[in-house]
């Protein structure tokens, strides 16, 4: 595929980048590199290759998943300015 002026405003506009006519044609070049270094990775023969979750291959020790209340209410409240009952106190907004 070849990337000239026209795809480049196009792929910015879709990612809303705006663009410079100077970067235009500075850029063509580059994503004409990188599609091609895509296809260079086509290439690979990866038969009987087993996907990789990680490089290393360490296992994730995880925790229970476990519902509770996180037991810090008194800390949190004490960043609040006011609090009554256990909840935060904010100024009612009516418009």
């Amino acid at each position: 595929m070849s990337i000239d002026k026209t795809t480049v405003q196009k792929i910015a506009s879709l990612a809303r980048i705006k663009v410079t006519e100077e970067d235009l044609a500075y850029y063509a070049p580059q994503l004409q590199n990188i599609l091609g270094w895509a296809e260079q990775l086509q290439e690979v023969n990866t038969n009987g290759v087993e996907p990789l979750l990680s490089v290393s291959e360490i296992a994730c020790r995880l925790r229970t998943d476990v519902v509770n209340d996180g037991d810090k209410v008194d800390d949190i409240l004490k960043n609040a300015p006011e609090s009554v009952e256990g909840f935060f106190v904010v100024s009612k907004i009516v418009e």
